[in-house]
């Protein structure tokens, strides 16, 4: 009797422990192929909500997802690590088809990426590749190397250096320049800076570009979190140490409109961009609306506009093509490498855009409004 008790009762929770691993969602071993699009979940993870393009993002996948007839889950971090993990962790649980991860940090999820690797949850890895782990599926966003090269090209441009075609300008120099990179636990941080620095390299050798505070290492410049406070303060120390001998700078290399913002706050508070002390060519990236403003106003020089609507569209067309179990479209198969696997990625083109430039690239093309781009703000 004890062994046939045993035994059934064994029964049971394989069949129990067989039902709950036959609920919804790719983790549970459905067949999405098969499922209509109200019965799929795509899990939407962003990194934080105190950067206008971050919400512009998560806005934008998750109308594109509901127009599909999908459910999302659509969770934002704000910049807090565990706060993200947690959230990852949550989408799985509740049975997630696809996940589309913009990391706070691109190396800590490793332990999130394997419970959907248990599950056969694909992931999209969305604009900032996660590394370090095998379970990234796929990868969408701008060709980041060129981004930092436009940057480099930008500063170039705005000081007078070379012209809008890449000839030699005008100017001869010497420039005292600065630099500033994103966040080190963005990988595209990386791309960035080393795309920036080799369209400045020609004008650094030949002493056409002076870095005075000699800070020239990615280490040096890097601005945790992407944050315009923190660009701000370093700013100001700059100024207070290497300009303290009547000295001006003439250009800054910005990788992030944020930051741009916080650099022109602390040249501004040392009375740059008076009649006395022009405002020193200030580059940018993410063309978000306060900072084109800036740029129509004359204040800051240029940003890269990266289309966030062709984004969202191909962070959809990919998470589709996994749903459908057919392999999304690449087009760079090389460039990316997270440390473990290069990660297939479908890669979208950039805009430099001056102040001649808003009209055409931002307003005629529907970004935003000339009503948008005059008031500074979306709303």
């Amino acid at each position: 009797m004890n062994k046939r008790f045993v035994a059934t009762v064994s029964g049971a929770l394989l069949v129990l422990g067989l039902a709950a691993c036959g609920g919804q969602g790719a983790g549970g071993g459905t067949d999405t192929a098969s499922e209509q699009p109200k019965d799929l979940t795509i899990g939407v993870a962003m990194p934080t909500q105190t950067s206008e393009r971050w919400i512009a993002d998560g806005k934008a996948v998750k109308e594109k997802l509901e127009a599909k007839g999908y459910k999302v889950d659509l969770q934002y971090a704000n910049d807090d690590i565990p706060t993200q993990s947690q959230q990852v962790d949550q989408m799985i649980t509740q049975g997630a088809d696809v996940l589309i991860i913009a990391a706070v940090d691109g190396t800590a999820l490793s332990g999130q990426l394997q419970a959907a690797a248990d599950k056969k949850i694909p992931v999209i890895s969305y604009d900032r590749l996660i590394r370090g782990s095998k379970n990234v599926d796929f990868y969408v966003s701008f060709d980041n190397y060129k981004v930092g090269v436009a940057q480099g090209k930008a500063l170039l441009r705005g000081l007078g250096l070379e012209n809008a075609d890449g000839s030699k300008g005008a100017k001869t120099g010497p420039f005292n320049v600065e630099l500033f990179a994103g966040s080190l636990d963005d990988n595209n941080t990386s791309y960035f800076f080393r795309g920036a620095m080799e369209a400045l390299k020609p004008y650094l050798d030949s002493g056409a570009l002076v870095v005075k505070s000699k800070q020239t290492k990615i280490e040096q410049v890097a601005t945790l979190r992407w944050d315009a406070e923190t660009a701000q303060k370093r700013m100001e120390n700059l100024l207070t140490s290497a300009y303290n001998d009547g000295s001006k700078v003439a250009g800054i290399l910005s990788p992030y409109d944020g930051i741009s913002r916080g650099i022109i706050t602390a040249l501004q508070n040392a009375g740059y961009g008076t009649a006395a002390s022009a405002l020193p060519v200030v580059t940018g990236q993410d063309a978000e609306i306060a900072s084109v403003k800036l740029i129509n106003d004359g204040v800051q020089s240029s940003t890269i506009f990266k289309d966030l609507r062709l984004l969202a569209v191909q962070a959809v067309t990919a998470a589709e093509a996994f749903l459908q179990k057919k392999t999304p479209e690449a087009n760079d198969t090389k460039s990316y490498d997270n440390g473990v696997k290069v990660v297939p990625a479908y890669l979208l083109p950039i805009h430099t855009v001056f102040k001649a430039d808003v009209t055409k690239e931002l307003v005629d093309t529907g970004f935003y409004t000339a009503a948008q781009v005059a008031a500074g703000k979306t709303k």
